[in-house]
């Protein structure tokens, strides 16, 4: 089965890792296919074992060889496309769209944390089918009230964000 792997916190506050030596370690974990997209921690491979003895295996991988505790989340080809095709915000030049990957309910945390937080106009977020998409004006991800909370060391291990346009690359190494 072909899948990505979603690393959080690749190559942002000190833990700077080439993509090449990354790939390496998932061959050595056993993993096929190896292949990375864009230099945030984007991992497509192939393999046979189910996602959660996956994220096990390379997690620990990924800890032991880089010395940092590694968090990530896979998702198969069909649920990259599924995030991929529910997107829901229009596409706007003036706008940032991010999804969110992650544990089991972390998208009703990023919910309330969002209804917390002071929006810029134009700001929105949602959910679809367990998914959270957030909207953000461009050149104000990282400012924002809500991408403060981003950042939180209680949600280090339970999501990760990309770009949506980060999908369409995805999408096209997954074949």
């Amino acid at each position: 089965m072909k899948y990505c792997a979603f690393l959080r916190g690749v190559n942002v506050k000190g833990t700077n890792m080439k993509m090449a030596d990354v790939c390496q370690v998932f061959k050595d974990a056993g993993v096929t296919d190896v292949t990375s997209v864009l230099a945030s921690g984007n991992i497509v491979f192939s393999s046979d074992q189910a996602a959660e003895q996956l994220k096990q295996l390379l997690e620990e991988s990924m800890s032991a060889y880089f010395s940092y505790e590694a968090f990530l989340f896979i998702r198969s080809a069909d649920e990259v496309g599924f995030l991929k095709a529910n997107i829901p915000f229009e596409t706007d030049a003036d706008f940032h769209v991010y999804a969110f990957i992650g544990a089991e309910g972390v998208e009703k945390i990023l919910m309330d944390e969002f209804r917390n937080a002071t929006q810029a106009p134009g700001e929105k977020a949602e959910i679809v089918n367990a998914v959270f998409y957030w909207r953000v004006p461009k050149g104000n991800t990282l400012d924002s009230s809500f991408g403060k909370v981003l950042g939180k060391k209680n949600l280090k291990d339970k999501m990760t964000s990309r770009n949506i346009n980060t999908f369409e690359k995805i999408l096209k190494k997954l074949g």
